[in-house]
């Protein structure tokens, strides 16, 4: 009689800033489905959920990104005006330490891998050892946002200049079947979706929240900055530095993501429809993890179809 061995499932979790709490309902989603991954591997934001879950704290970690206020994403951004990006990381290690300790591979609860690029060469890093949460710090660090973070002998930048979806590196840990998300399947020319949303802030008032905050912090920047002597601001109508940052970044990873998966194709492909929240706008948990839900019960008979005998 033939041996059918349970697969092993591997879940790559794509990088996009923001819009990455999306992967907290994806994983929920499909453990709804009775299929919890064998392997994790993920790039920058997907990297921080990926371990979360491997430390087996994603539900502690869901009611915490729920509860983040613009004014809480101000207080982990400690600003640069030296070095290769406008905010230097510090504290969001800070906090990842202590909330979950200063985790070592060897201490996560499933095989996990982090996505980083080596800034001088250009190379694909796989980061499988050592600390945690200097791991995702090095694949987090988006060029010009987040200063580059040196580890072992190399300056590191995200991830997703390289590989913004990490199927392969599933596949490399030993996944038979690979559940890849992408975070960016729906942003390009979508700019005309994006909406005021309502949302209840600091003082408990409800207001209009507004889409270019990070522009209107990038502008008090150069208010109260005068003595870098920065050239005047472009033409009226021009995109902000953050939305050029942004929309770039999103073209960069849109692109490179169709590329490797042209060539390495996951198993099953997760599209959240995510082009309402923007790059840093991680205080729409609320928003992202219900699609990330929504989009893995869409794929739903496609899953059952590829896994349904062992689930």
């Amino acid at each position: 009689m033939e041996d059918r061995r349970e697969p092993t499932v591997g879940l790559a979790l794509g990088g996009g800033s923001a819009r990455g709490w999306a992967h907290v309902g994806v994983i929920k989603a499909l453990a709804e489905m009775n299929i919890r991954p064998n392997i994790i591997a993920g790039t920058s934001v997907g990297a921080i959920v990926g371990a979360v879950h491997a430390l087996g704290a994603l539900e502690g970690f869901e009611q915490w990104v729920l509860k983040l206020s613009r004014r809480d994403i101000l207080g982990y951004m400690d600003l640069r005006f030296s070095g290769g990006g406008f905010f230097e990381g510090r504290r969001l290690v800070a906090t990842f330490r202590e909330h979950f300790g200063d985790a070592q591979f060897e201490d996560l609860g499933l095989p996990f891998g982090a996505i980083a690029t080596e800034l001088e060469t250009g190379l694909e890093v796989w980061l499988r050892e050592g600390s945690v949460a200097e791991a995702i710090r090095a694949s987090i660090s988006l060029p010009g946002i987040f200063t580059p973070v040196h580890h072992q002998g190399r300056w590191l930048v995200d991830g997703g200049l390289v590989n913004p979806v990490p199927i392969s590196l599933c596949r490399a840990m030993g996944a038979d079947r690979v559940i890849a998300v992408t975070l960016n399947g729906d942003i390009l020319g979508r700019h005309n979706r994006r909406k005021p949303i309502k949302q209840p802030v600091d003082d408990g008032d409800e207001r209009s929240a507004d889409p270019n905050w990070m522009d209107r912090l990038a502008g008090g920047l150069r208010h109260g900055a005068s003595w870098l002597k920065l050239p005047p601001l472009g033409t009226p109508g021009m995109p902000g530095l953050m939305q050029v940052t942004a929309n770039s970044i999103n073209i960069m990873q849109d692109r490179i993501t169709r590329s490797r998966m042209a060539g390495d194709p996951p198993d099953i492909l997760i599209s959240p429809r995510l082009a309402h929240i923007g790059l840093l706008e991680f205080d729409r948990a609320q928003d992202a993890i219900p699609e990330g839900e929504a989009a893995t019960r869409r794929m739903a008979p496609a899953i059952r179809d590829l896994l349904g005998e062992y689930s």
